[in-house]
């Protein structure tokens, strides 16, 4: 699904109660309002969708795989979807 085709399907959810500018708002407003939350609380909850949590990956030794050469894997945050109960029965 493409943004465009997003809008336009939260356009005929919502019907006439929203703009298709008004809806693109929100979706350009929602990465910015992921981000400070998941700096601010470590966590974004999408009700019904699922939650963005950040998790913390520990520092490892991996393997370039056209090399073989043995690399130090710096430790890094990095962000996990957790699917939400009516989203996982949605898709049974």
């Amino acid at each position: 699904m493409t943004k465009f085709e997003l809008i336009r399907y939260i356009r005929n959810t919502a019907g006439e109660a929203l703009t298709l500018d008004q809806i693109d708002a929100v979706l350009r407003a929602l990465p910015g309002a992921a981000a400070h939350s998941l700096r601010r609380d470590g966590e974004f909850a999408l009700h019904g969708l699922g939650k963005l949590k950040l998790v913390e990956r520990a520092a490892r030794v991996g393997r370039n795989p056209r090399t073989g050469e043995v690399i130090e894997i710096p430790a890094k945050k990095a962000v996990k979807f957790v699917p939400a109960k009516p989203l996982e029965e949605a898709l049974r």
